[in-house]
């Protein structure tokens, strides 16, 4: 049996604001656009990974959760204490710049890790976890 990763989920609660970040800011592309019962989602993934897509959801989006996991699903999203995603990338320290220069908040500065890799990481506009990841 083999197994692929198709979709994950971010939770955002501005969409207009995540795509400036994830499209604008990091390069990937949209790939759907959908509204439906009040709510919006947005599946972006980077072109040289057709088969992956990341969906930008509100955080109330889970049908079956109660308003009141709803209110701390939104609570935690605005606290920042979400995980998003985890990218590769070629050169960890350019990638590290050009995210600084569209004005992300820095939460590490690219290092060394005793792991094999060099990361850094940031807080998309939503507050979400957001890391990059070079091999060495």
């Amino acid at each position: 049996m083999e197994l692929k990763v198709s979709h994950c989920f971010i939770a955002v609660h501005d969409h207009d604001g995540a795509l400036a970040f994830y499209r604008d800011v990091l390069g990937l592309e949209v790939r759907n656009d959908v509204t439906r019962e009040g709510m919006r989602w947005v599946t972006v993934g980077p072109k040289s990974q057709p088969e992956v897509n990341i969906v930008l959801e509100p955080p109330a989006a889970k049908p079956n959760a109660s308003p009141d996991d709803k209110m701390a699903m939104s609570e935690l999203l605005a606290n920042g204490m979400l995980h998003a995603v985890i990218f590769t990338t070629d050169d960890c320290d350019a990638t590290f710049e050009h995210v600084c220069r569209a004005g992300a908040e820095v939460l590490q500065e690219p290092m060394n890790q005793g792991y094999g890799v060099r990361d850094c990481a940031f807080r998309d506009p939503s507050g979400n976890f957001v890391r990059f990841s070079q091999k060495r």
